[in-house]
């Protein structure tokens, strides 16, 4: 059976997870599984996609960072899905189709998963770069503190306990903690 997964980070992407549905249907994907939800949150539907597998199945995706944070994640996710006998296909690596149920895909796949990964890291440099220089020119002033600390501490002050004021100000309690500088109860 061909399995695809598509997600896209976030819920304005419809369009782009529509066209992921597509693309793996095109491709032969008999049932697909799809979420939306950012690459460093928790990946539900990822994680039922993975269990769902079986061997003799093949896994789709329309490219690796679909499925993968970084090189070390997909080169483990494949690994796993090859030890229990399950392919995985990468549709958009330069209009070829990867298959990894092939020595050559495998370790073109180890290569264009390095490379993404080397670009991502080149972009948050330049991005950091970035920000360092509108920092020396008084340009760059940060995200703007979403806790108004004196609202915080009037109500510790007031004898409201940091998980009551996280729950009060809609915020994690770890915040409260860290802004109080008290470690959480335990």
């Amino acid at each position: 059976m061909i399995i695809g997964y598509a997600r896209t980070s976030t819920t304005d992407q419809t369009a782009g997870l529509g066209a992921q549905e597509r693309d793996l249907k095109a491709a032969g994907a008999e049932k697909i599984f799809a979420e939306q939800t950012s690459s460093v949150t928790q990946r539900t539907v990822l994680r039922t996609c993975l269990d769902f597998v079986r061997e003799g199945d093949v896994l789709m995706v329309t490219k690796p960072d679909r499925l993968a944070r970084s090189t070390q994640e997909l080169l483990t996710i494949e690994a796993d899905l090859s030890k229990r006998g399950v392919g995985l296909i990468v549709l958009s690596m330069g209009g070829e189709k990867l298959d990894t149920r092939n020595p050559t895909s495998k370790l073109m796949l180890t290569i264009l998963a390095g490379v993404a990964t080397w670009e991502r890291e080149i972009m948050l440099e330049r991005q950091r770069e970035g920000i360092a220089k509108a920092k020396s020119e008084g340009r760059y002033k940060g995200r703007p503190p979403s806790i108004d600390v004196t609202e915080v501490k009037r109500m510790k002050d007031a004898g409201i306990g940091p998980a009551a004021i996280a729950k009060q100000l809609g915020v994690a309690r770890s915040s409260i903690y860290r802004l109080l500088d008290v470690g959480p109860p335990g």
